[in-house]
């Protein structure tokens, strides 16, 4: 079976590492293109892809000829070929899991917004604002809870696709140093899951590109320090 994934910049493709995060703890075999999104070049780059894939964004798999392109399509069909290892066995737990898979792919409430994970790897970072330590708090408050009912390591025990979809938004938060000392059980799971191989690799492989820079980084409203 052949398989390609149309991947992005490893510090500024925060949908296409969860894909591919996905496939290699799936054990999936692939073929690997790293598509250039980063300006301008990104406009003529995902025009190509539009040609095979109708969102003309990555990531994007295709595998014998037939295009998967969402990156949660992308995972689900990575827990699929790894036998459902990658979800909780329970129908219900299965269901909590796919509610965090939809919470992160739907935005996660604007969450830190913006805070980007191309910000991630800037040298010089600024403090998280009033309302971003309040947010952070909120999705930690839940994150304690998911890790306290599953006794940990991860969100459901096992390493599950929901870990995977949120390892970009550990890394944009933690590269801020958030205050996690009320939050034991969840600092302890962002350490897991930055340790793990895969993760630890694709951010060698970020720290070494180029800075994607954003000046709406530094738009922070001046009440909300």
């Amino acid at each position: 079976m052949a398989t390609k994934l149309y991947s992005g910049t490893r510090n500024a493709s925060s949908w296409a590492m969860r894909a591919w995060l996905a496939l290699k703890e799936a054990g999936v075999a692939f073929e690997e293109e790293v598509v250039d999104i980063r300006p301008p070049q990104r406009f003529a780059n995902l025009a190509r892809i539009g040609g095979f894939s109708p969102p003309a964004a990555v990531p994007v798999l295709v595998v014998d000829g037939e295009t998967i392109f969402d990156s949660l399509a992308i995972m689900e069909y990575a827990n699929e070929l790894a036998g459902g290892r990658l979800l909780p066995a329970a129908p219900l737990d299965r269901a909590r899991a796919r509610s965090v898979l939809a919470w992160q792919h739907s935005g996660l409430s604007g969450i830190c917004g913006l805070i980007s994970f191309e910000s991630a790897f800037y040298p010089d970072k600024r403090a998280l604002t009033r309302r971003e330590r309040a947010e952070c708090d909120r999705l930690f408050a839940f994150l304690e809870g998911c890790l306290a009912r599953s006794g940990g390591p991860y969100l459901f025990g096992e390493l599950s696709l929901p870990d995977l979809a949120l390892v970009p938004t550990v890394v944009r938060l933690t590269s801020h140093a958030p205050d996690f000392g009320r939050w034991p059980l969840t600092l302890a799971w962002t350490k897991a899951l930055l340790s793990r191989p895969h993760v630890a690799w694709w951010m060698d492989e970020a720290r070494k590109q180029p800075h994607v820079w954003y000046d709406v980084y530094l738009a922070v409203p001046a009440d909300d320090a």
